[in-house]
């Protein structure tokens, strides 16, 4: 299987008409020079690229970020990112990995070992000598936006408050469009740094008659995937399949807070590992992100639009990852509903950060420099709070700016309760 999708991309290359467009888009190579452009180190150099070959112009892959702006405006289809992806992949098969990036790949372990600890973890990685001295050790860049364990986790609440995995207060609607039996995907970072986020979701989802289900998960694999150790992320994304796909077959859906993991089931790890079986189809098919699942029940008429005011206007930033779904804004499109509520959508092409790689040294300053225009915008908003679907922009935004940030579903749970 993982031949015929090499097959299927390397087949994908012809397609390339050198239009440069990639290029033009590409929000890395527009302010470093050490990043070429998606067409250079993508079909171009992937046409270099074969066991064969004594010299691979490969040393500026590793600075494609994966944003998929590339892949966005392609006229042909050609699946750069993905190339990069897999080259970057076997990079790491080659030449092996750096402790740093093994590290940075394991949000779920890493989430594991620091909640217990969280005052002291918080207060050590917030410490200038400390950050100094991971930087020399990680070339992990001292100035970077680490984020901050919350000292319980979201499943940790929900077995004291519920004590089972399904949710009580839920009531399931038979529906012939859509399934309101759903399994709550709630990642590393809702588990382990915003537990609050999840909890807005569930409240949402209840309002809007879901039986929830807090199934057994594990992390999305995506970290690894960005710092191509696929066979680690191919244990965790075959667990996910395994876990969820027997809640699917009871007619559940997977839906999930975060757009980065809901992108990695439905998309991501099926093509970059290069499995494709009917479980996995199965899990992709049925793997929704929140406000895209929220939108699907407004459209069969189950929304639950008994909304209160939201006096605010407030600037959003729809991150690349939200883009790649290709569902175009569906948070805009539901919080619309929310009387009071004034949306300002960014025009900027990405944050920077990109999970993990704006953590990096040689890359920190990179992703700084890519997210500027977004910064420069947040800055000269009235509004001292943005809000912005993704974890890690939501962090690399308060780390730029000084705003405050908050997931778009704790505005539509705010409503809810402002209409009682």
């Amino acid at each position: 299987m993982a031949d015929r999708i090499a097959l299927v991309l390397e087949q994908g290359l012809d397609h390339c008409i050198k239009c440069n467009i990639c290029t033009t888009a590409c929000p890395v190579s527009a302010v470093t020079d050490r990043f070429p452009g998606p067409k250079y180190v993508g079909p171009q150099a992937q046409r270099f690229r074969n066991p064969t070959a004594a010299v691979s112009p490969d040393h500026s892959v590793d600075y494609c970020s994966g944003c998929r702006a590339c892949n966005e405006v392609c006229p042909t289809g050609v699946p750069i990112a993905e190339l990069n992806a897999r080259a970057r992949a076997q990079i790491v098969r080659d030449r092996g990995m750096p402790l740093r990036n093994r590290l940075l790949g394991r949000s779920e372990l890493l989430g594991r070992l620091g909640t217990p600890f969280a005052p002291l973890a918080n207060w050590t990685l917030s410490s200038p000598p400390v950050r100094w001295l991971i930087e020399r050790m990680f070339k992990i860049d001292r100035r970077a936006p680490l984020p901050r364990w919350a000292g319980w986790t979201f499943r940790g609440w929900f077995r004291r408050e519920h004590g089972k995995l399904a949710m009580p207060k839920g009531r399931y609607i038979s529906s012939s469009t859509i399934s309101r039996k759903v399994v709550y995907f709630h990642g590393c970072s809702t588990n382990y740094y915003e537990p609050h986020v999840g909890q807005a979701a569930l409240e949402v989802l209840q309002r809007n008659g879901c039986e929830v289900v807090i199934a057994p998960q594990r992390c999305c694999g995506l970290p690894m995937l960005s710092n191509g150790e696929f066979n680690a992320a191919r244990r965790y994304h075959r667990a996910n399949v395994r876990s969820l796909g027997q809640w699917i077959r009871r007619g559940y859906v997977v839906v999930g807070t975060s757009t980065s993991c809901t992108l990695t089931l439905k998309d991501e790890a099926p093509e970059l590992l290069g499995w494709h079986s009917p479980e996995v189809e199965l899990l992709a098919q049925n793997t929704y992100d929140i406000f895209e699942y929220l939108r699907l029940l407004d459209q069969a008429g189950l929304f639950n639009r008994q909304l209160g005011p939201v006096d605010a206007q407030l600037p959003y930033h729809p991150p690349c990852q939200l883009k790649a779904h290709r569902i175009g804004l569906p948070a805009r499109d539901i919080l619309r509903y929310i009387p009071g509520l004034k949306i300002d959508t960014s025009a900027a092409t990405c944050c920077g950060v990109a999970g993990t790689y704006g953590l990096k040294t040689e890359k920190y300053q990179i992703a700084m420099d890519v997210g500027a225009p977004l910064f420069r915008w947040i800055d000269q908003h009235p509004s001292d709070t943005a809000i912005c679907d993704s974890e890690t922009c939501r962090w690399q935004i308060t780390h730029a700016t000084g705003a405050a940030t908050r997931h778009p579903i704790e505005l539509l749970r705010d409503a809810y309760l402002a209409a009682q």
